[in-house]
């Protein structure tokens, strides 16, 4: 085997964003799946867990946990929806709060990344390699 992975680099560039973006939000007590999770939320509104699903790319059990520990932190919540068989899951002020707290956190991080990576080139081949995966 001469040629890397794709998918390894990916996975390693994605665990060092991830710490860069971890360490900046520690501060706020949130991770970064979390943090994007309630800003999607505070973005969609109450919604289904599938809806909410589809709008963060997260897989029901990934979903499942992470909704679930924000659920006993008190940054969300969640009940059971029309037909009792959907679960809807919405922002509570606490979850809002926190996305206050750390909002300024992130923009360093993201400013941080900025000055790192040329973020047009790098969203343009994260836009052909997620297009690719689907095509």
């Amino acid at each position: 085997m001469s040629s890397p992975c794709v998918c390894t680099r990916l996975r390693r560039a994605a665990r060092a964003a991830n710490t860069l973006y971890d360490a900046a939000l520690e501060p706020a007590g949130l991770t970064t799946p979390q943090f994007a999770l309630l800003r999607t939320l505070a973005r969609t509104g109450a919604c289904s867990l599938t809806a909410f699903g589809a709008a963060t790319g997260h897989d029901r059990t990934t979903l499942n946990r992470t909704v679930g520990a924000l659920e006993r932190e008190g940054l969300v919540q969640s009940c059971a929806g029309d037909d009792k068989r959907r679960r809807m899951v919405s922002l509570t002020d606490a979850g809002r709060a926190a996305i206050d707290r750390a909002s300024p956190l992130w923009e360093r991080a993201q400013a941080e990344m900025a000055r790192q990576v040329d973020t047009e080139t790098l969203f343009a081949l994260l836009d052909r390699v997620e297009s690719a995966v689907r095509a």
